[in-house]
This record gives structure tokens, sequence and C-alpha cells, in this order.
């Protein structure tokens, strides 16, 4: 099951993505596809072609994995 994530990198934009499986904790790197920036644009440092990054984890601060459809439909305890 593919995951969309948003990687926040050192001194840059975040970027979203998606990837097949999360990373493990003793992974180095972390391989993404289809890279743009939070605004859906293209990134300014990757060639137009491109649909696959592999970003080292040294220079990440964190990663945010979003909901999937089925997640954001569940519904949750509503008090009124």
């Amino acid at each position: 099951m593919p995951y969309s994530i948003v990687l926040h990198i050192q001194g840059e934009e975040a970027v979203v993505a998606e990837v097949e499986q999360l990373p493990a904790p003793p992974d180095v790197s972390i391989t993404v596809t289809n890279p743009r920036r939070v605004d859906g644009k293209e990134l300014h440092y990757l060639s137009e072609n491109v649909l696959t990054v592999i970003f080292p984890m040294h220079r990440l601060n964190f990663i945010e994995v979003l909901p999937t459809r089925e997640e954001e439909q569940i519904i949750g305890f509503v008090r009124e």
C-alpha cells in the first residue's frame, strides 16, 4: 500500500511524495516517487522528467505520514 508523505528537508521547502513502505530506523536513505512541493508545483532543483528521488536520511528533519482516503472517511465520536 503506497503512503503519501511530507518530507521536511533541512534548509528547503517541504516535499510531498509517495513511498511503497515507510522507512525503518536503520535506513540511511528514503526512495520516493512523484516528488513535488506542498502546493503541487515542481521542485526547482529537479529535472522535469524525474519521477523517483532518493533522499539521504541525515538531511531530513522529520517525515509526516498523510492519512489515506479510507482513514479520512472514518467518523469519530462527536459530542453535541
